[in-house]
């Protein structure tokens, strides 16, 4: 893990939105890449003038969730479902996880697409039912657009949070990229996230309940 995160932050570092756009894209179809580990660094190196904005990796981490979304949107749209759980486990997509989302997605509708965006698993996997069931694409990119924008501004501004803690030398080493203590940088941003996370699942959690309310009174 150690070496793939300096990997990814070697991607950020010298490709700067480049290598926002594409990892985010991967964290958005099959590839197990935390964006928690992508926009983050990049808005700190971008407060510190590494080359790029802070809105600029906003938007560049908004268009890779919309492009690797897009991406396995039309491929489960082509090649259907029982291709997908058949063949889905040797592309990090075993049937377990994959039946998971398509239940999600049955109940939750296309409110499900924009809340998805904050939901750990759940998030990299939801545009797979949503092709199988051939939901519109102009529906399904604009809910992923606006809860992957909202998904990224608040790991924009959890970045520059950390940042502003990180001392000039450990600051100079990160622009340099080298000499960083990458482990040490993650749990900085977890302990900062906390609260943030505690956020998301309480608004989850209450458009759960109210779309589970509506359907009770709906059947009965």
């Amino acid at each position: 893990m150690q070496s793939l995160i300096e990997t990814w932050f070697h991607w950020v570092h010298e490709w700067g939105y480049g290598g926002v756009i594409l990892l985010m894209a991967m964290e958005s179809s099959i590839f197990p890449v935390p964006s928690e580990l992508v926009v983050p660094p990049a808005a700190i190196l971008a407060a510190q003038g590494g080359g790029m904005t802070v809105p600029g990796v906003i938007l560049a981490g908004t268009f890779g969730s919309w492009l690797g979304a897009a991406i396995t949107y039309w491929v489960a749209f082509l090649v259907g479902r029982p291709i997908v759980l058949r063949f889905g486990k040797y592309f990090f997509m075993p049937q377990v996880k994959v039946l998971r989302a398509e239940r999600f997605m049955h109940r939750y509708e296309g409110g499900g697409i924009f809340f998805a965006r904050l939901l750990p698993v759940i998030r990299h996997l939801i545009s797979i039912p949503a092709g199988i069931i051939r939901m519109g694409f102009l529906k399904f990119s604009i809910l992923t657009v606006v809860g992957s924008a909202i998904w990224c501004w608040v790991l924009a501004v959890l970045g520059q949070k950390v940042g502003d803690q990180l001392d000039p030398q450990q600051m100079a080493a990160l622009k340099a990229g080298q000499g960083v203590d990458l482990l040490h940088l993650i749990h900085a941003v977890k302990q900062e996230a906390l609260w943030i996370i505690a956020a998301v699942a309480v608004v989850c959690l209450l458009y759960f309940v109210a779309m589970r309310l509506t359907a009770e009174r709906k059947t009965g």
